[in-house]
Formats: structure tokens, sequence, C-alpha cells
């Protein structure tokens, strides 16, 4: 039996209303839905955060237990701290320790407003995973549903968490085990203005679906990608001590203006960059600017401090951004970082500074950048103003251009964002480039959780909402993954519902889905018989749209050679007859039909 609160709901009179019997739960929904929209604080029946000193003074899950308010201020989680989460602006409740904090979803109806593609929620469960459906209200009357899943707060997966915390304050004292927080993003009709959401009803006695924040996704609505990476893991860097990193990144599309986007991705702790610029890269090749780099803001300001697991984009500036050039991008540690967010398979030499020289973000000069970087940490993009939108390559180290040259962008990604520059026919697409060296489909390399040397990132499954839904104006995604699964020894048929999951997303989100047959590999050291036997299998289900995507994009049939279908066309070998070379890399960049990009309209 629970007891509900009412009174938030139905001002102003205030009641405990019992449910025991379902002729009062039919009573108590018939109320709730025709009680007027309310702000989502107005409807808080619960406490989720204590100070270790009081843990009395909330209980999260019925059991007494809740989260540390002195490790959310160390996570950067402060009352009323707007997080920017899978690209949406998520507002942390503003009450202090002890004070009602998130609700029970129990059909309560939130009043919101925006248009975007997706509404995000900020929740937890308790007493188990929780899924549940709900409605969300627009403007002109219209309603669309939705289905969410809410991971338990304690035995969540850490791959997808937004933040995990070390403790969790009980009855009996602190306890050392993780806590965990989770944005979750559900489909909304894109043009329409959102006015409300109802949210899913109670799930049952043993378990609740607690939500803290809500708020509609724009999405980077007018903005393309000029250049883009996926965070693979959080791994040891440095330490920086009062240095400013000099990143260099190629560009596909351009643009008027600019704004950059940086992660700190799987981190326990907030980072605070003094400063941070961006400029056109020198002719010469190295650390210089070919002119005077443009500063940039945060929300007007030079500095900005970036919570644990939240993004930050600068403010737009009136920098025009060339298609198909190197750009500078300088960020200004003030003080001592010893692990980051980090690409490792950059394929690409960037600058550090060295310890001590404070902001050398203004530099036009290299001669302050003495030390070199092989990934990109905390940089995930730089975005131009305007464009038709973004193609969104999701994929492992083949995608990610290992084995290219080095400092020469020739990723097959790099290739086909020049191509689409090139014409004039079909929109001309930026291309976010969201490879990941040793990246699967169905299993996290990286575990999602704490500082590792291992960057082969969370699964694709795991990280699609952030490196391809939460793209700005995301309007295509390339798929071309499977190669480290079944080398794994993943069943196919799992592969492949792994694959539809992907699609079926992405067409809940309005985008087109594009697979890619996946490449031969005998005389790779793993690349057995049998390995090959399942890629073939893969491929039939690929090309017999058996994964559910728009248009297949046959890789397969471009790089292997003809004479003996098991291994690449020695010309396409890098060496180690796994991954294409330069010209294998072009191959497949030249080999996509750019039509089949489009969605037809």
């Amino acid at each position: 039996m629970r007891v509900r609160l009412w009174g938030t709901l139905l001002a102003p009179a205030l009641c405990l209303t019992l449910v025991p019997t379902a002729a009062a739960a039919q009573a108590a929904d018939t109320l709730q839905r025709a009680a007027a929209p309310a702000p989502l604080e107005r409807l808080f029946d619960n406490r989720a955060v204590s100070e270790p000193s009081d843990p009395a003074s909330a209980d999260f899950d019925g059991a007494g237990n809740s989260l540390s308010a002195r490790d959310l201020a160390a996570a950067g989680w402060a009352p009323g701290r707007v997080l920017t989460l899978d690209a949406a602006r998520l507002r942390w409740p503003r009450t202090a320790a002890g004070r009602p904090d998130n609700v029970r979803a129990d059909g309560q109806t939130v009043r919101l407003c925006g248009r975007g593609d997706a509404l995000s929620l900020l929740v937890a469960a308790t007493g188990g995973t929780v899924t549940g459906s709900g409605t969300i209200r627009y403007r002109d009357g219209s309603r669309s549903t939705y289905r969410l899943t809410a991971p338990d707060w304690r035995t969540g997966p850490p791959a997808t968490a937004a933040v995990a915390l070390p403790h969790i304050n009980t009855p009996g004292g602190q306890r050392a085990e993780r806590a965990r927080l989770y944005a979750v993003s559900v489909p909304v009709v894109r043009g329409r203005e959102v006015a409300a959401v109802v949210l899913p009803a109670d799930p049952g006695p043993r378990a609740d679906l607690h939500v803290f924040a809500a708020a509609v996704r724009d999405n980077g609505a007018g903005w393309t990608t000029g250049w883009a990476t996926a965070t693979g893991g959080y791994a040891q860097r440095g330490p920086w001590r009062d240095q400013t990193l000099r990143l260099v990144v190629h560009t596909g599309a351009g643009g008027p203006r600019a704004r950059i986007r940086l992660a700190n991705t799987f981190a326990a702790a907030p980072v605070r960059f003094g400063a941070a610029s961006v400029a056109v890269r020198g002719a010469d090749g190295g650390a210089g600017a070919a002119r005077k780099p443009v500063p940039l803001t945060f929300g007007g300001r030079r500095s900005v401090q970036i919570p644990a697991g939240s993004q930050a984009y600068s403010d737009p500036v009136p920098f025009a951004v060339p298609a198909g050039r190197d750009l500078l991008v300088s960020l200004h540690l003030p003080g001592t970082v010893t692990a980051a967010p980090v690409h490792a398979g950059a394929q690409q030499a960037s600058y550090v500074s060295t310890p001590g020289s404070g902001d050398r973000t203004g530099d036009v000069s290299g001669a302050a950048y003495p030390g070199t970087l092989t990934g990109w940490p905390f940089l995930t993009g730089v975005e131009v103003a305007g464009g038709p939108g973004t193609v969104v390559t999701l994929g492992d180290s083949i995608t990610d251009g290992s084995l290219s040259t080095p400092g020469t962008n020739r990723r097959w990604p790099d290739v086909l964002a020049g191509r689409l520059q090139a014409q004039h026919g079909l929109p001309r697409y930026g291309v976010a480039n969201s490879g990941i060296d040793a990246n699967r489909v169905l299993t996290d390399r990286y575990p999602g959780d704490g500082v590792s040397p291992v960057t082969g990132g969370v699964s694709a499954l795991h990280r699609l909402e952030r490196d391809v839904l939460a793209q700005p104006s995301a309007r295509t995604v390339v798929v071309f993954e499977g190669t480290n699964d079944i080398r794994a020894g993943t069943p196919v048929h799992e592969v492949v519902a792994g694959l539809r999951a992907i699609a079926r997303r992405a067409h809940e989100r309005g985008l087109r889905a594009v697979a890619a047959t996946i490449t031969p590999c005998e005389g790779f050291a793993d690349c057995s018989a049998e390995v090959d036997a399942r890629r073939n299998a893969l491929n039939a289900a690929i090309r017999g749209r058996g994964a559910g995507f728009d248009a297949v994009l046959d890789f397969d049939a471009v790089l292997r050679d003809p004479r003996h279908p098991q291994r690449l066309l020695p010309a396409y070998d890098s060496g180690d007859h796994l991954h294409p070379g330069d010209a294998g890399l072009r191959a497949l960049g030249e080999s996509v039909d750019l039509r089949a990009l489009v969605a037809a309209p």
C-alpha cells in the first residue's frame, strides 16, 4: 500500500489519499488528469539528498537511504546548477539537502515549453529499473506518447549514467557504494511547441521512478557540425599544471559563426577552463595561427567550470570557419589536471604549453607550445552556424581512421565530408565522426566509470544518445560497426538485434538510418574462418534490410579482393589485414552514394 500526497496537485486542499483498490486508483487518476499542468518543482514529493551528518533528513528509496549532498557538491552539482547533458539544459533542483527535490512519477502533468527534437529528463529509479509510458501535450492540442526506462540508482549501468557518486547515506552512516543518476530522452514531434508532459504511472508498490528535472532539447537548431569526435574513455593525462592545450582539428563544413563544445564525460569532479580561443591554423602546419585567435566566452565569461558528466557550449562568435581547413582550439587549464575524457585515436598531433606558462590561448605564434598530444581531451565539437544539418558516422577503428597517415585527414568520413561540400545538388551536410577505435555495438570496452587506460568507449547502443542523437541538427546516421563484436564471438543474431535497436531509435528521432556492410579481415590474428562466416551472416542480414535500415552501403564489396573475398584487396590493406590504409579509406569515402544520405521529401 502506498500513500500519495495529492495536495501539491490539487490546491488549495491538502489531503492524503490511500490507493488500496482499483476504484480508488481510477479516481485518483481522473483527478490528476483534470488538474492543470504544474511546474515540476511544485510536484516534488520525495527527499533524495541528505548531508552525511543528517541522513535521516532524506529517504530516497523507502529504506532510509539517500544521495550525499557533499558528493553532489564535489561533482559540481550544486543546488540550482544548470547541467548540459546530451545537449539538453537540465537544472538540478534548487532545494537544500533534506528538502523535497524530486517527484515520484504517478501520472502527474508537468508544465513545460519549447520546440525541439527530444524531451530530456533527469531520473533514477529505486527498487529496480523502471520502464513506463507517458504523454507529451503540445500547444496546438495534439499529443504524442513516449516510453522511457529509468535505471536503478544503485545497480544501473555505469555506461549511461550522467553522474556517479562515491557514497550512499544510510540510517547507519555513510557507505562507500556508487550512486548514479541518469539523463534519458524521448522523442517529441519536431516543429510543435511542447506544453506539458504527463509522467508515467506508478510502477507498483516496490519501485519508484524519480524525476529531478525535465526540459525540451532543441538539438542545435540552426547549427551544423564543422568537426566532431566521440569520447572513448576517462584516462590519465598530463598532469597539466596551469597550461594551455592547443588542439588541431580539421573541418568538413564551414560557416560564418562558430561555437565549440567541451565535455567532462565520465568524470567524477568538475574541471575549470580559464580561457579558450579558436583560430585557423597557420600555413606552416605547426602550432602557429594564421591570425590572432578569436577569444571564446561561456555565458559571457572567459572562464567556465564544467560539472562532472556535463558539457559546455561556448557563446557563438563571428568567426568565419573555412571548409576543409585545420583549426586550432586552445584551452587554458588554470589548475592541475591529471585525468581527462579523451578521444585517444586522433591520428593528429596537437600541442601543449610548458607547465606554469598560464593562458596562451591568444598567442599567434606556436613558440609557447613545445609539447605534443596524441589525442583530443575535452573537446568534442566545433559547430558552425547555418547549413542543412549533420550526418553522423557511428563506427569503430576503421571509421576512426586507425592506421591512416597521421596529420593528413584521410579518414573515410573526411573524404565523405569533402565530397558533400564540393557538390551542390544535395544538402551540403557537415559530418560528425563518431568512430572510436575498438568500439563494439553491444559491449562496453571502457566500463563507463573511473580512470582507465581503456579508451574503446562504451557500446554504440549506450553512446547513441550522446554521440548521434544529440549532435547538432542530426539528419542521418551511418552505422559501420560489428567487426569487433563478431571477432569477440558475439552471436550474429544479437549483433543484428543491436543494429536494429539503433535504427529504431534513430527513426524515432526522425533521422535517416544507413548501414554499411562489414569488411573482410583474413590474415589478422583472430580473423578465423568462423569469424568470416559470422561476418557473411551479418552482412546478409544488413543487405537484406533485416536490421531495419533505410539504405545500405556495401563497404565489403568495395574493399574485398574479388579473387579472395575473405581478405582485403592488397592495394587497400594497411598491412595488418584488418584496417584499410589511405587508399582503402578513400575508396570507402568515394563509394558512398550521397543520395542514400538524404531522406526522400
